[in-house]
């Protein structure tokens, strides 16, 4: 991972706000692509054989659908139709194949089965699983586009809940969830997520990095830097922030505001650890800087 040095100067005059949202949207974008195009093997595939594997899927879980003995096999059909609904719309519009009148016409018709699948089978995980996504990849595609995506992320943590209270072991929909709380303004919750997520997949460490390296950001710009050093030191507990997911340093971060601002030295020394331990490497005029400041070098 290609680190951020943070200097006293930056942390002075840098407009986190705007450079976080021109950092971190178009890496949204191309990780949305990106995810898509190596789970579906779309490399492989082009654009047209991608599109026509989408329409195979929703042509045999119509043929399912009547075919269907109960109404849980039923629901797995209707969900397995919305899932490629949902898909063939979010591939076209990432890749503006077509106008946003048919995207919405494309994901009408994925959460209209997905609200089947769910009225059919309402115990089962799967379908508020996949009804979720939907929802999540929409506010997520809004978001990129500069659009409001909250009311999306909203119903999308709905049913990432309800699919893991169906299936408490749905570490999947945990990692979904604590995305959508990051996305719908709600860190505090997605901690909660992402802990509960680490109890079954190491995935969580790397996600309470994130998180918490993002929090950390926020309350710099809020300017409680004892609460912006605290949350970095929570977030180095954890690993090195993706910086496609939180592109500030809170090693760098940290160590700045414990020898420039609050001048907690100790602190900062144990951060420098943290980074070494991490083989993370601070910027050499920060280092100088507490080296001077707190007259010791280890």
């Amino acid at each position: 991972m290609a680190s951020q040095k943070i200097s006293t100067k930056s942390l002075e005059t840098s407009s986190p706000i705007l450079s976080r949202r021109a950092f971190w949207l178009p890496a949204l974008l191309a990780a949305l692509l990106a995810a898509m195009l190596v789970s579906t093997g779309c490399f492989e595939l082009g654009p047209a054989a991608f599109l026509n594997a989408r329409d195979s899927e929703i042509r045999e879980s119509t043929q399912a659908i009547q075919a269907a003995h109960d109404d849980a096999q039923r629901a797995k059909a209707y969900s397995s139709r919305g899932v490629a609904y949902s898909e063939k719309a979010r591939y076209s519009r990432i890749t503006k194949l077509i106008p946003f009148e048919e995207y919405q016409r494309l994901f009408d018709l994925a959460i209209k089965d997905h609200d089947q699948a769910v009225r059919l089978n309402p115990a089962s995980s799967e379908v508020y699983f996949n009804r979720a996504q939907a929802n999540y990849d929409r506010g997520s595609l809004d978001l990129v586009e500069n659009k409001d995506g909250r009311s999306w992320f909203d119903v999308a943590e709905s049913d990432f809940e309800k699919s893991i209270e169906k299936d408490p072991k749905n570490d999947v929909a945990m990692d979904r969830l604590g995305l959508a709380y990051e996305q719908g303004g709600q860190p505090d919750k997605a901690i909660r997520a992402y802990t509960q997520e680490l109890a079954l997949n190491s995935l969580g460490k790397q996600r309470l990095a994130d998180a918490y390296c993002n929090i950390g950001f926020h309350h710099q710009q809020d300017k409680d830097l004892a609460a912006a050093a605290a949350s970095y030191r929570k977030s180095a507990e954890f690993g090195v922030a993706d910086d496609k997911s939180c592109p500030y340093d809170p090693f760098g971060n940290a160590v700045a505001i414990y020898t420039n601002e609050t001048h907690e030295y100790d602190k900062a020394w144990e951060m420098v650890h943290l980074a070494l331990k991490a083989h993370h490497l601070i910027a050499p005029e920060l280092m100088a800087s507490l080296i001077k400041n707190s007259g010791r070098s280890d």
